[in-house]
């Protein structure tokens, strides 16, 4: 705090007691007498401390804490479901309903880990999403306070008047004043010239912690779109996607720079009650809130690593932005190549997909089509699919499972208990357990050591090329794997063959 290391922004917050109020670790204001500050790991924990989020450093629009990705206990898995909006959609008893526990004790675990419970870190989440949406948008107040996830204006009023200690009219004419000053880390705006019926345009500057391989990440994205779905284009990557209030088209690019690298995100959105869980989800996609300089330390301890963390730093894993679609795509994804993998799935998507609303306009490769859901495949992917027999029977299987809600997939699973839903499945091996936990949960110490290029990368780089011995050999890399393993397959060089498949070893097959 003394030093304003902007490395801790988002991880700890400090609060001042002496005025009041409570700051990034980087706030540029004068250092606070040392018996004056408290620390708290939320913004919700400050708040019930009676404290005010600080007018100058804006302590909300900074990267999030990486704590709930690397932790997988009851604390950090409701923490990323609050930051999914589930409050919001199924109030408190739907939230301790996914985790399975009471509300009561779900309550008083958090208020132990964290600082506050359930309610007191959605309502803090609210208050983040209104603040972007008053200070850099024209909405009405009142469209604002439904789409950050209230129940009612005066709730909206009374929350943010006790957070920023303005009324929202206030919050919102002081914008113009900070417009120039440092960069806030995210903005919105409203583009009022999107036609009827066809949803609300919002665009995003979501910050990320530098260092940020932003090219390798969308990169790997653009690599693995689906045609209709998704696309990679000279200005990013773009694709459709279902939320939980309806659907959404959305474009990423790269923005900022190399010491505040930030995502800018344009997005159309059916339902603007859809903007946090969307904030929330792409957040995830792009692996924004990594601690990229830990990580990158860790790694480079290994001689074998050194020189590719040095030469891309900050690598980033790929998150998820729909769990079905992910699993869909590691089962489609296995023993074939990147190239076998679109063409399945973008036969699949042309079948079975819903058109978004809107018109997509002249270009016939704008994303149009939302992928399916596991109801469509499970009624008719056998029209559709295409390869061994095998395959295409699990792939029904899983679909109806998902459909009839038997076999589960969201941010608030263990990632042992998912593995083993998954695994338990006829013909679903540890790679594809491994691979979907680790881009849909954001586990970070996951190595697929019976993925054939990650072994071919690990013998380029002179490591260890069999499964047992790469498995082994990575436990120095722990608890940083999933990261050291997507170094491993940018050694191998993609796209490319996964190469025939590997004997006793059900579930191996190439990254997708």
């Amino acid at each position: 705090m003394s030093s304003r290391d902007a490395r801790f922004d988002g991880q700890f917050i400090t609060g001042v007691h002496s005025t009041g109020i409570y700051c990034r670790p980087s706030c540029p204001a004068v250092t606070p007498k040392p018996g004056n500050v408290s620390f708290y790991l939320t913004a919700a924990a400050a708040h019930d401390a009676g404290l005010r989020a600080c007018k100058r450093c804006l302590p909300d629009a900074v990267p999030g804490s990486p704590a709930w990705n690397i932790r997988d206990d009851l604390a950090a898995r409701a923490m990323r479901l609050i930051g999914d909006g589930t409050v919001e959609r199924e109030g408190v008893p739907g939230l301790a309903h996914r985790l399975g526990y009471t509300p009561r004790h779900l309550t008083r675990v958090l208020v132990a880990e964290v600082g506050a419970g359930p309610l007191a870190l959605a309502r803090a989440h609210r208050a983040q999403t209104a603040r972007v949406l008053l200070t850099s948008t024209d909405l009405p107040v009142t469209d604002i306070a439904f789409a950050a996830g209230f129940g009612s204006v005066r709730q909206f009023n009374d929350t943010i008047a006790a957070v920023y200690e303005r009324t929202p009219t206030a919050l919102r004419a002081g914008a113009g004043v900070r417009a120039g000053g440092r960069d806030r880390g995210a903005r919105a705006d409203l583009d009022s010239a999107a036609p009827a019926g066809t949803g609300t345009r919002i665009s995003l500057l979501l910050p990320a912690r530098a260092p940020f391989d932003g090219p390798g990440l969308l990169g790997f994205l653009g690599a693995r779109a689906i045609d209709g779905v998704e696309r990679s284009a000279a200005t990013g990557y773009e694709r459709t996607l279902r939320l939980p209030n309806g659907w959404a088209t959305l474009h990423l690019a790269l923005a900022g720079t190399s010491e505040a690298p930030a995502i800018a995100c344009t997005a159309r959105l059916g339902s603007l009650a859809d903007l946090a869980p969307l904030v929330s989800r792409v957040r995830r996609l792009c692996d924004l809130d990594a601690d990229a300089q830990a990580i990158d330390r860790a790694l480079t301890g290994d001689p074998a690593l050194a020189g590719s963390v040095l030469s891309t730093p900050g690598i980033r894993v790929p998150g998820s932005l729909d769990p079905e679609e992910t699993l869909f795509r590691a089962l489609l994804g296995q023993q074939v190549s990147v190239a076998a993998a679109r063409t399945a799935l973008g036969r699949l998507s042309a079948a079975l997909g819903e058109p978004v609303p809107g018109d997509p306009g002249p270009d016939p490769a704008t994303p149009h089509l939302l992928f399916p859901t596991a109801t469509r495949v499970a009624e008719h992917g056998r029209e559709v699919l295409r390869g061994p027999a095998a395959r295409i029977d699990t792939i029904i299987r899983v679909a109806e499972a998902l459909a009839a809600g038997d076999l589960v997939l969201d941010v608030g699973e263990a990632r042992d208990d998912l593995q083993a839903r998954l695994t338990a499945l006829p013909d679903i091996g540890p790679w594809t357990a491994g691979y979907v936990a680790m881009r849909v949960l954001g586990s970070p110490d996951i190595l697929l050591t019976s993925d054939l290029a990650l072994r071919q990368g690990a013998d380029r780089l002179g490591l260890p090329a069999t499964a047992r011995a790469l498995a082994a050999y990575g436990s120095v890399w722990a608890p940083w794997r999933s990261y050291a393993g997507m170094h491993l397959w940018r050694a191998a060089g993609t796209p490319r063959p996964a190469g025939p498949p590997v004997h006793g070893e059900n579930g191996s097959g190439r990254l997708r």
